[in-house]
């Protein structure tokens, strides 16, 4: 079972004058829980595999391929961390209270709910449907909101809820009516839950990724690299690792006095 570190003010006052020194100490995550929703493959291994680093103990979500979570879950902890596979379909609301009771199961409490599941379909007027529609929302904003609820029960005071956004919130394209709207829609979740959740001290953060090249639009990266890359002032793609570093900034001490805004992590593009 992980263990919550103290967080007394002596030892948190302690912590900053040796980092100061530049003296290396164990991350302040040590001994955390979380649950990383669609974490079976790209952004959400991702950022699964650098919080098991961080200390973190990991619950990896999946809603369809056990073999990909067992993947994830067996390079945490080859490299010594502690993670377990949770199958949960997050569009089905009955499946999300079995996945919250499953961090408590297996560790003991939750501290961290990172919602980085959603699925993302190309769409026009032409081609929507009320089904995609549905497919959209069901996941992306209601069983976001949903998990969130869920967790939220749990959760103790200095507990941080991580919502997955986009750059395509805020810059909208023509052939994603559906996800970019769902994402303008958990960009307003992550205030509102803020709100709500401040009292109790616990945060509520969104972290906005650009173009991430992933297993699953590996096709598309190479078709668009050269046009993305130019749009781009650090000059190429975004990589799991970049959104994962953000999150573990985002759940840590030193991002005690950030919530309820979402960070965009893109390298400065705008779609």
């Amino acid at each position: 079972m992980c263990e919550r570190l103290p967080q007394k003010d002596k030892v948190h006052a302690w912590t900053t004058i040796l980092k100061n020194w530049g003296v290396k100490l164990l991350s302040d995550l040590k001994g955390k829980v979380a649950i990383v929703t669609g974490s079976s493959k790209g952004i959400g291994a991702g950022i699964a595999e650098r919080l098991a680093a961080d200390g973190v103990c990991v619950i990896v979500n999946y809603s369809r391929s056990a073999e990909d979570a067992a993947t994830v879950v067996e390079r945490i902890t080859a490299a010594g961390g502690k993670a377990f596979a949770v199958k949960a379909n997050l569009s089905e609301p009955a499946e999300i209270q079995p996945l919250i009771d499953a961090a408590l199961r297996h560790f003991g409490k939750l501290d961290i709910l990172v919602n980085n599941a959603g699925v993302y379909k190309v769409d026009t007027l032409d081609t929507l449907s009320a089904e995609s529609f549905d497919e959209h929302y069901n996941l992306n904003v209601r069983g976001l909101l949903l998990a969130t609820q869920a967790a939220a029960r749990v959760l103790p005071s200095g507990g941080v809820v991580v919502n997955i956004s986009s750059g395509l919130a805020k810059s909208p394209h023509p052939n994603l009516h559906v996800y970019c709207s769902t994402k303008g829609a958990v960009d307003t979740l992550t205030r509102s839950l803020a709100m709500e959740l401040g009292p109790r001290k616990i945060r509520v953060v969104g972290i906005a990724p650009g173009f991430t090249a992933t297993e699953g639009n590996a096709e598309s990266a190479k078709q668009a690299a050269e046009r993305i890359v130019a749009k781009t002032p650090l000059g190429r793609v975004g990589l799991p690792k970049d959104i994962a570093a953000t999150v573990s900034y985002a759940v840590s001490l030193d991002a005690g006095w950030i919530t309820g805004t979402t960070i965009d992590v893109a390298g400065g593009m705008v779609f």
